[in-house]
């Protein structure tokens, strides 16, 4: 089928207060983390703190019981709405055994939450805003690695998506440097460096039989270049699955995504300026305020590929705030999450990826506040009850009449 170039969604003229958007939020907008039966795992819904048999050592232990893998209840198939969790994986000289018995922990986790899918976002490095060099870092995971994952959550019955993520550690970020505004000085060497990068991956993906493969994300700058026709043919060779591109949510809204693909995913943190007691309701009018910015009523061809909000005072003006770290408030993100499975559902989205949990962490504790996010939800009962509704609605996703 012959590839159209986004927008298909310029429906209406754009009209943008440009003192909002015209500069994203550079520590808001694109949170990254800086620091360094069926069986039915035990989340942290009724305050409990499970017990995980994961060995504390990373080198992981070949004689430490198998996580006993849990399958999820109903299988993704195309046109049904895509539940899932954006799961961020900095690797390290970690066990081959180790990596497999947290990708079982991870889906476990995913299936207890009633998830049908899972993206796994992972950093590559370049040299530099300038640089025309993409390459793999010491936290890149390997394409056999990914391999062993993928293969891991298939067997779970997740809806897979591979999704490269450029490490703004590589970038110069003291000086407003991020992924969304890179200046390659030779964009030709850039493509073809990153085509490079990528190739292993794809062919990969598709050993594995993965879903979709995010060619690009936030990278605002690099959008509307005439290299990605190239690079989105060559993955369209080696991948048969969906190639897809991921959007900032300010490039969205600020005028068209012009990138060579047919399916676009929004990195959503859009700024609601309400009072932390507003309601569901409130939230989802804000939502869907910047959403009709860009165009009005349905959207069945754009994913939410990160939703999520600090569990603190004040994160609905700076969702994205990955950094800050306010008093901690649970029913600010567990509001925000159902207000935004709303608008999904109302928008008739094709679904939505929270972010996020990352691949070392247990998912079946509390967080600790005093280390971790505030963006991080896994272990917190508000917020897991509200995507657990979320994810077991009545919704059957873009064009389906029947969800049987």
């Amino acid at each position: 089928m012959k590839r159209t170039r986004l927008p298909m969604l310029a429906v209406l003229p754009v009209t943008v207060i440009a003192s909002v958007i015209a500069v994203p939020f550079v520590l808001g907008d694109h949170p990254l983390r800086w620091e360094s039966g069926s069986l039915v795992p035990n989340l942290v819904i009724n305050e409990e703190t499970s017990t995980s048999d994961q060995s504390p050592d990373t080198g992981g232990d070949s004689a430490s019981p198998v996580v006993e893998l849990a399958k999820v209840e109903k299988e993704w198939k195309e046109g049904m709405p895509q539940w899932g969790v954006q799961l961020y994986w900095e690797d390290h000289a970690a066990s081959t055994e180790y990596i497999k018995k947290q990708a079982r922990i991870q889906a476990n986790y995913l299936v207890g939450l009633h998830a049908n899918s899972v993206s796994i976002s992972f950093p590559f490095a370049t040299g530099g805003r300038a640089s025309t060099e993409i390459s793999a870092s010491d936290k890149t995971p390997s394409p056999q690695r990914m391999a062993d994952v993928l293969a891991i959550f298939h067997q779970a019955g997740l809806r897979t998506t591979v999704r490269p993520l450029l490490d703004e550690t590589s970038l110069d970020v003291d000086n407003g440097d991020w992924r969304g505004n890179i200046e390659p000085s030779d964009p030709d060497a850039w493509f073809t460096s990153y085509e490079k990068f990528l190739t292993p991956y794809l062919r990969e993906a598709e050993a594995q039989k993965a879903a979709t493969f995010v060619i690009g994300t936030e990278l605002n700058s690099m959008e509307g270049s005439p290299g990605w026709d190239s690079l989105v043919d060559r993955a369209e060779q080696l991948f048969s699955g969906e190639v897809a591109y991921d959007a900032n949510w300010d490039a969205y809204v600020a005028g068209p995504v012009n990138m060579p693909v047919t399916n676009l995913g929004i990195d959503a943190y859009f700024p609601v300026k309400v009072p932390d007691t507003a309601s569901v309701e409130t939230l989802a009018e804000g939502w869907n305020e910047w959403l009709d910015k860009k165009a009005t009523g349905p959207l069945p061809k754009i994913t939410i590929a990160e939703a999520g909000i600090g569990a603190m005072d004040g994160a609905y003006q700076a969702p994205g705030d990955f950094y800050t770290k306010r008093a901690v408030n649970p029913k600010v993100q567990a509001n925000w999450y159902t207000a935004v499975c709303q608008v999904v559902q109302e928008r008739q989205m094709s679904g939505v990826y929270w972010w996020s949990i990352y691949f070392d962490d247990d998912p079946n504790t509390k967080p600790d506040d005093e280390k971790q996010s505030r963006l991080d939800f896994a272990g917190r009962p508000q917020t897991e009850k509200a995507i657990t509704a979320c994810f077991t609605s009545d919704y059957a996703g873009p064009g389906v009449d029947d969800a049987s």
